[in-house]
C-alpha cells in the first residue's frame, strides 16, 4: 500500500503544535527555576543582606603570612581578610576568611584582653563568642559571630570594630582564643 501523503496544511499545523508545546515546557521550567525551592534540610535564612557576603569556607591550606611571629597565636591579615589559628608548633589548625567592620586595628601584636559570651553588637545584631584584642579610633576591635549566622555589611557611616565570621569559625576561635592569647595583625 503506498504511503499516504498529508496535505501541506496538516504538516504546518503539526509543526506549530510541536513548537508551542516545546515553548510551553521551556517557559514552565524557566518559571520554576526562578522561584525559591524549599529543601528538607534547609536552615532558616540568616538575613537578606547575607547574600552580599558569600559564606567563607574554613581551610588549612592558606599559608600563614611571613612576619606574623612564632608560637601559639591568632593571626589576622587586614588585606586578605583572613584569620589563622596557629598552634605552639607553628602549625595552622584552622584558617578562614572574615567580614571586617569599618575600623581596623593597626598592624602589630596584641593579646586577647576580654572575652564575652554574647551581647548585641553596635550594629544591633545579636553576637556571640566576642574576643576583644585592640582599640582603634576610640572603637574596641573584637572577633565575633552573629548568633543567627548572618554577615550583614557594616551600617553606612557607623564605626564598627567587629570582625565577623561564620558561626562554626566563631566557635573554633572561641575555643582557641583564651584571655592572654597572642593576636598578630598583619597587612
Amino acid at each position: 500500500m503506498p504511503a499516504r501523503r498529508l496535505p501541506s496544511w496538516a504538516w504546518v499545523t503539526g509543526l506549530t503544535a510541536g513548537a508551542i508545546a516545546v515553548v510551553t515546557v521551556l517557559a514552565m521550567q524557566a518559571d520554576q527555576g526562578s522561584r525559591p525551592v524549599a529543601k528538607a534540610s534547609s536552615r532558616p535564612s540568616a538575613s537578606a543582606s547575607a547574600s552580599a557576603h558569600p559564606t567563607p569556607k574554613p581551610t588549612k591550606t592558606a599559608a600563614v603570612p611571613d612576619g606574623s611571629g612564632t608560637g601559639r597565636r591568632i593571626v589576622y591579615s587586614l588585606g586578605q581578610r583572613r584569620v589563622w589559628l596557629v598552634d605552639a608548633s607553628n602549625t595552622t589548625s584552622r584558617t578562614f576568611t572574615v567580614w571586617p567592620g569599618t575600623v581596623s586595628p593597626a598592624t602589630g601584636t596584641y593579646t586577647v584582653s576580654v572575652r564575652k559570651d554574647a551581647t548585641t553588637g553596635s550594629d544591633g545584631v545579636q553576637i556571640e563568642h566576642i574576643i576583644y584584642f585592640a582599640a582603634a579610633s576610640g572603637v574596641n576591635v573584637a572577633f565575633s559571630n552573629a548568633v543567627d549566622g548572618s554577615s550583614p555589611p557594616p551600617a553606612s557611616g557607623t564605626q564598627t570594630g567587629g570582625i565577623r565570621m561564620p558561626k562554626a569559625d566563631g566557635t573554633a576561635l572561641w575555643a582557641f582564643g583564651a584571655t592572654g592569647t597572642k593576636v598578630t595583625v598583619v597587612t
